[in-house]
């Protein structure tokens, strides 16, 4: 199979941007995703644009992609328009590989952008409302939620305030974890404290105020286990990559020496499983599938960003993709294994909980994470001697689990010592 490489990224700041349109954020985010591949818009010869919500939120239902790439010079090209809940960013970074292997193109560039904050605070929760099957809302809920029975919900522990529905879902998966692995509040507390001190030093991150675990353990709840720090925040942002194959490189007048390489990406959706079987987890399933087609192991990955849309998450997908030993995700954070200097350090940028989560733009937002990682780019929060990086990122519900994940791995510069 070609290799395909990364040679550009950029990412805006995530967070409330009210003065920016969706095509300004995506100016931004292209604009210095260019500049980083040394490339002009004329090089790009595909493009692949990621965007949930703007139907909803705006009423631009169609041709979301050329409305905000081609002003910036990117006429004439094939422009594809993707839309796959919170795995939007990484579907269109999946489909601008698969061009580039089926040799349509040789540079592409893979958009997610994301533009969710509205005086219209009611309309603006809503949107999460089409993340699973509306047919069944019901159904789903109480499934999702029952995978939690048997863990007693303490009093006090369930905020008072309109919060949206899919922290009970969460919440039914955390109390899952809880009952099967033993982990507790606290250390689901410690994963959010860790995630949140590592956002201190990311310039980019919504949130940039450190927490300890107490303070997390004391903040407002949501539903039990969670409390608001646990929970990522609503975000506007946009993230993009350049991706070429070796004739591209050529093209384009780049070496490899800040080259990422792509050793595997993999998507998947979720299977009709019966909830007790984890290891038949979607993730699961789409992290041995990355392994083998990268030909690595969990114990060569240096350095990963997970999706933490609560913080429980972020121990889920240490399960799932053998970063932990299994039942010890907990543990594993409570000891300080995934703190930056620690054993795998996971989400240096601060994770959805404090860096933001613009649903279309997260998967692409971990990228740019990930490719400045590898090149050794991101001072006070640098992972040292990472050679290997992966990228966990999923997106709607189905039956028991995420509707689709996509599974990264990723190879340093080969000048990288």
């Amino acid at each position: 199979m070609e290799d395909v490489f990364i040679v550009g990224v950029g990412m805006t700041p995530f967070g409330r941007h009210l003065d920016k349109t969706v095509k300004q954020l995506t100016a931004w985010a292209v604009g210095d995703a260019l500049r980083d591949a040394a490339c002009e818009p004329n090089s790009i010869e595909t493009a692949v644009f990621g965007n949930s919500v703007q139907g909803f939120m705006q009423g631009q239902t169609f041709i979301r992609g050329q409305i905000a790439l081609l002003p910036l010079g990117l006429s004439g090209i094939p422009i594809h328009n993707i839309e796959n809940a919170c795995a939007t960013a990484s579907s269109a970074f999946n489909l601008a590989i698969a061009q580039l292997r089926a040799g349509m193109a040789d540079v592409a560039l893979a958009v997610g952008v994301e533009k969710m904050y509205s005086p219209d605070k009611a309309k603006m929760f809503s949107v999460f409302d089409a993340g699973w099957d509306l047919e069944t809302v019901d159904e789903n809920a109480r499934k999702m939620m029952s995978l939690g029975d048997g863990v007693a919900v303490p009093s006090g522990t369930t905020s008072d305030k309109p919060y949206s529905l899919f922290m009970d879902v969460y919440a039914g998966l955390g109390r899952q974890l809880m009952r099967e692995y033993g982990v507790t509040q606290r250390q689901i507390a410690a994963a959010s404290a860790k995630n949140h001190t590592h956002s201190v030093h990311n310039e980019r991150a919504q949130y940039r105020i450190p927490m300890t675990t107490d303070e997390v353990m004391g903040a407002a709840p949501i539903t039990f286990p969670f409390t608001l720090p646990m929970c990522a925040p609503i975000s506007d942002g946009a993230a993009a990559a350049v991706l070429v194959n070796r004739a591209g490189m050529r093209k384009i007048g780049r070496d490899a020496s800040r080259a990422v390489r792509i050793r595997a990406s993999i998507i998947r959706s979720a299977s009709a499983r019966d909830g007790a079987r984890l290891d038949q987890h979607v993730t699961r399933l789409a992290g041995q599938a990355a392994y083998e087609a990268a030909g690595v192991s969990p114990n060569d990955i240096g350095v990963a960003e997970v999706h933490d849309a609560t913080a429980v998450g972020e121990l889920i997908q240490m399960e799932n993709l053998g970063l932990c030993e299994p039942g010890q995700s907990g543990v594993a954070s409570e000891r300080g294994d995934t703190t930056i200097g620690g054993r795998l350090p996971i989400n240096p940028s601060g994770g959805l909980e404090s860096k933001g989560h613009p649903i279309g733009a997260t998967g692409l937002g971990q990228i740019y994470e990930l490719v400045c990682q590898l090149r050794g780019e991101c001072g006070a929060r640098q992972v040292e001697g990472a050679r290997l990086a992966l990228q966990e990122n999923g997106g709607g519900l189905w039956g028991v689990e995420e509707a689709v994940a996509h599974i990264g791995i990723f190879e340093a510069p080969s000048n990288r010592s």
